[in-house]
């Protein structure tokens, strides 16, 4: 047998979680006539309860959910963590310090704020205007990335160009774009930014970026989908007293590519690298003894035929004595010798020059410090 009790929370109040777990404590458990315990009985919820629960109470304005619907809206990204990604804009910190110190003729400390993985629409509706946003291209990825440079920053950057005095902070206009001269100077600090940025990613897979073009209007740089997920690097900039904050967005489409190195752990600088085991590798590899095979002949004949072959028939081949035979290891031919005899063995004479391969020694050194790496 159900009842339905009173909600002893004051009706002029607004339900929240915590009043309906405080109420559904206090309320008495439901007994038989014969004074024993019932169990297994539901109370009847009611509709602000029910709302409340799914998140849809009526005095929600969107700023605060809870419940089911605070679960659904929730923006936050859950990804794998890419270790590698923190060393190399680590990295890009300590290059920028060095490369915006001879830019501006100025002390200029860079620090790493955060990396943290964002929806690439939210991240778009939370750039707070006016603000200058390049839009640049990694070649060797086939894809774009965003740097977003805050007013604070695009100020304070004009400012020490033009020789403004230093520990005051640079005066900001508000009600006007930016001119063509502000965006080309500042185009000049997005350069030098993606250059060590390329140095960075050097040591791991090279890349190239090149800027696509600035804009100022948020709408006017989708380079993805607002849900899909993206990482943005947040680096700030202190220059006595004046600077601001500029973004990294990388889409994850973007470092697809490289993602497999990008989950790799090293430990310092070297991003892994083993003189020791490299050059180990190399002398074995110059060591190890390899199956060179001659063929004197081939030739092709329809499985008809070969399947009618018997003990004693003869093939016979299109080839004389003194003509030239291939040497192969595997499945590469290396040169050519003839066939003669010394004693009582067959023997066959180089007659050209061993095909070297195309892989050169920096190839082969990039190749041996990545299999070092991923052993």
């Amino acid at each position: 047998m159900s009842t339905e009790r009173d909600n002893p929370v004051p009706s002029d109040e607004p339900l929240t979680p915590e009043g309906m777990a405080a109420s559904w404590a206090a309320m008495p458990d439901i007994v038989e006539e014969d004074g024993e315990q019932e169990g297994g009985v539901d109370r009847l919820m009611s509709q602000d309860e029910i709302d409340t629960m799914l998140g849809f109470s009526s005095g929600d304005d969107g700023a605060s959910r809870n419940g089911i619907q605070a679960i659904v809206d929730s923006g936050s990204v859950a990804y794998e963590r890419l270790p590698m990604l923190e060393i190399i804009f680590e990295r890009l910190v300590r290059l920028l310090s060095t490369s915006l110190r001879n830019f501006f003729t100025d002390n200029v400390e860079v620090t790493l704020e955060s990396i943290r993985s964002v929806r690439f629409g939210d991240y778009i509706n939370s750039i707070s205007q006016p603000a200058l946003l390049s839009v640049f291209k990694a070649e060797e990825w086939d894809n774009f990335g965003l740097i977003t440079i805050e007013s604070a920053l695009t100020y304070s950057v004009l400012d020490a160009m033009f020789g403004g005095k230093r520990g005051q902070p640079a005066p900001r206009i508000d009600g006007r774009p930016f001119t063509s001269i502000e965006i080309r100077l500042v185009r000049r600090v997005i350069e030098l930014v993606l250059s060590d940025a390329e140095a960075a990613f050097k040591p791991l897979s090279p890349v190239t970026f090149t800027v696509d073009r600035v804009e100022s209007n948020p709408r006017f740089v989708s380079i993805s989908r607002p849900a899909n997920a993206a990482i943005r690097v947040e680096l700030k900039f202190d220059m006595e007293g004046r600077g601001g904050a500029l973004h990294i967005l990388l889409p994850y489409a973007s470092i697809e590519p490289i993602r497999e190195l990008l989950l790799e752990s090293f430990m310092g600088e070297k991003l892994g690298r083993d003189p020791i085991w490299e050059n180990h590798l190399a002398t074995e590899v110059w060591q190890a003894d390899v199956d060179v095979t001659c063929v004197l002949h081939e030739t092709q004949m329809p499985l008809k035929r070969v399947m009618k072959l018997e003990i004693g028939d003869t093939l016979m081949f299109d080839t004389r004595p003194d003509s030239s035979v291939s040497l192969r290891c595997g499945d590469f031919i290396v040169s050519e010798g003839r066939i003669g005899r010394v004693d009582d063995k067959i023997a066959v004479q180089v007659t050209s020059p061993l095909r070297r391969s195309k892989t050169t020694l920096a190839a082969f050194d990039s190749l041996a410090s990545h299999l070092g790496a991923t052993t």
